[in-house]
C-alpha cells in the first residue's frame, strides 16, 4: 500500500494518521522510534506483510509484462492509491479533500517524524499528493516522482504502458482485496502488542 491507502487504513482503525505513514520510512526496531509512533509503525508493517503475501497480489504481480517486473510491486501499491481516491466516496464517509487536509495537518504538527518523510512532508503537502491520486494524469505524475527518488529511475520507463496492459486486471484486484485490508487493519489495530501502544 501507498501513502493514501496506509492513512486511510489508519483512520478507519482509529490509529495514528502519520504514525502508520512513518511505517514506509522508520527503518530498524520499532522500540528505537518515537513512543508515538510506535503502534503506527507495527500497523503498517502488519498491512505490508498481508498484503505482499496474500494470493490475490501475488498473481496480480505476475501479470506485469517483463518490462515492469522489478518495480510491479512498487507500481501495484501507486495504482490501488489511484484506485481509493477515484472510488473514495465509496470506502469513507468524509470527502477526499477534508480527509487530505486533516491528514497534511496531522502531518505538519506530528513531532519527531523519521528524517525522510520529514524532508519531504512539505512537498506531500504544497503538492497535495494525496489528492492527485484521483486522476490518470496524478498516477503518471507520481510514477515519475516515484522513479526520480530511487537508484535505478530506467527500471520505470515502460510502467504507465504497462500499466495500461492490465489496468482492468488491477482495478479487479483492488476492489477484491483492499475490501478484505480494510477488515484485517480494524482486526490488527486491536491486537497490538501492549508495549507499542501510546
Amino acid at each position: 500500500m501507498n501513502f493514501l491507502a496506509h492513512l486511510h487504513l489508519a483512520d478507519i482503525s482509529d490509529t495514528h494518521l502519520v504514525a502508520n505513514l512513518s511505517g514506509d520510512f522508520a527503518k530498524g526496531n520499532i522500540e528505537q522510534h518515537p513512543k508515538h509512533l510506535q503502534q503506527g509503525i507495527w500497523l503498517h508493517r502488519q498491512i505490508d506483510q498481508i498484503t505482499d503475501s496474500h494470493e490475490i497480489i501475488i498473481d496480480l504481480l505476475k501479470l506485469f509484462p517483463k518490462t515492469s517486473r522489478r518495480v510491479a510491486p512498487i507500481l501495484v501499491d501507486l495504482v490501488f492509491d489511484h484506485y481509493l481516491a477515484f472510488y473514495w466516496e465509496e470506502y469513507h464517509h468524509q470527502p477526499l479533500d477534508e480527509f487530505c487536509q486533516k491528514a497534511y495537518h496531522q502531518l505538519s504538527t506530528t513531532l519527531e517524524l523519521p528524517p525522510t518523510l520529514q524532508a519531504i512532508a512539505p512537498q506531500i503537502i504544497e503538492q497535495d499528493w494525496l489528492s492527485s491520486y484521483q486522476t490518470r494524469q496524478g498516477l503518471d505524475q507520481a510514477i515519475k516522482g516515484v522513479s526520480r527518488r530511487l537508484s535505478k529511475p530506467e527500471l520505470f520507463d515502460h510502467a504507465i504502458n504497462d500499466i495500461d496492459k492490465i489496468y482492468i486486471d488491477i482495478e479487479i484486484a483492488f476492489r477484491t482485496f483492499y475490501p478484505q485490508l480494510m477488515a484485517y487493519s480494524r482486526l490488527y489495530s486491536r491486537k497490538t502488542p501492549a508495549a507499542y501502544l501510546p
